[in-house]
């Protein structure tokens, strides 16, 4: 097929709060394939925390719980503090094919399988962290069968794995890597990793042992077998009340970097397990936003902290680099009809997996 339909499957979000404001819709209006764009036919989406914080609000500052908790202000709710504008097709991780190319645009793309950058760009300045946006949040994504994107966020795959497969990748994958690039992890590091059962953290272990580092994954017991056999030096539990020991138990005095997306309470026992000049790099807050810092801690040792969101460009085509020489693997807990997103998401929330979770269009 050269053209789309008029009209298409998608799920739209109509606004922040509930799982109710994603609406599913049989007739939504399809795409159309601009001047230097893609049309993509797409097989699968993966979930992400981004998602659900911008459903829910919070990103606002007026918002101090955990992921997924709490409704908050519109105007500062979205990931980069500008109001969303809805209705708005989220989903980051596309997984497709090319079903027809813009003007300007590569013909050989047509009928490709293809992974997309959720990085949006503006291609004339494209190292400018203040000119990027986000797919599904800046303009329209993956929870649906079709769509367009700029052609430079587009990267061809080879590989046998399915497209559910695929979609578990993109945003963890390059979130991840790009944390253990802001840490400079490198070979002989000890990367301490809270939330190592999700989808940055499984993609944090298998990244930190291709540079030769050691994972030391902190997770629930329940999924501590699975974590293990993804590579983890060492499993700790989730929330262990003295980390110190936890760590010692597992024949660490120390670790070099903590690669976090939970935050919450644990963060001064985190900082604490540093040794002198460690890196601390977080992308996420799951647990919740607000934390306990004692400078001292920070300075008298020495201390690195860095914020991981915007990564540079290059790092997806790494990813994807990575993908096909098979050196990190897909873990896919589970795969919904895009008509279940709202279960999809809600099994998502619950942190009850090991892996990520797709929708499929099939």
């Amino acid at each position: 097929m050269n053209h789309p339909p008029k009209t298409m499957r998608a799920v739209a979000l109509s606004g922040h709060g509930g799982l109710d404001k994603l609406e599913f819709h049989a007739d939504w209006p399809a795409p159309v394939c601009g001047e230097g764009e893609v049309l993509i036919r797409i097989s699968a989406c993966g979930l992400n925390n981004t998602d659900v914080n911008t459903r829910t609000g919070w990103y606002s500052k007026s918002v101090t719980n955990a992921t997924g908790e709490g409704e908050g202000e519109a105007g500062d709710a979205a990931w980069g503090s500008a109001p969303i504008k809805f209705p708005r097709i989220q989903g980051a991780d596309v997984v497709g094919v090319v079903a027809a190319v813009g003007g300007g645009v590569d013909k050989n793309l047509g009928g490709r399988r293809v992974m997309v950058d959720a990085w949006l760009r503006d291609w004339n300045d494209p190292q400018n962290l203040n000119k990027t946006g986000y797919l599904g949040s800046e303009r329209d994504g993956g929870y649906a069968e079709w769509l367009s994107v700029d052609a430079r966020n587009v990267h061809t795959v080879d590989s046998t794995l399915s497209d559910a497969e695929l979609a578990t990748f993109a945003t963890s994958g390059v979130t991840a890597e790009n944390m253990l690039n802001r840490a400079a992890v490198t070979t002989g590091d000890a990367v301490l990793i809270p939330g190592a059962s999700g989808g940055v953290g499984s993609a944090l272990i298998q990244l930190a042992n291709r540079r030769g580092a050691r994972a030391i994954a902190m997770c629930g017991a329940d999924k501590a077998e699975a974590v293990r056999a993804i590579g983890a030096a060492a499993v700790l539990p989730r929330a262990p009340g003295d980390l110190q020991a936890a760590l010692s138990g597992a024949g660490f005095a120390t670790v070099t970097v903590v690669a976090d997306v939970v935050g919450g309470a644990l963060f001064p026992q985190l900082l604490s397990a540093l040794s002198r000049g460690g890196r601390y790099t977080c992308a996420g807050a799951i647990a919740g936003p607000m934390v306990e810092l004692d400078l001292r801690t920070c300075y008298l040792h020495d201390l690195t902290l860095s914020g991981a969101t915007v990564p540079p460009p290059g790092a997806f085509a790494d990813l994807v680099r990575y993908i096909e020489r098979g050196e990190i693997k897909p873990l896919l807990a589970a795969a919904y009809p895009l008509e279940k997103l709202r279960d999809a998401q809600q099994a998502f929330m619950e942190k009850g997996h090991v892996g990520n979770i797709v929708v499929t269009m099939k």
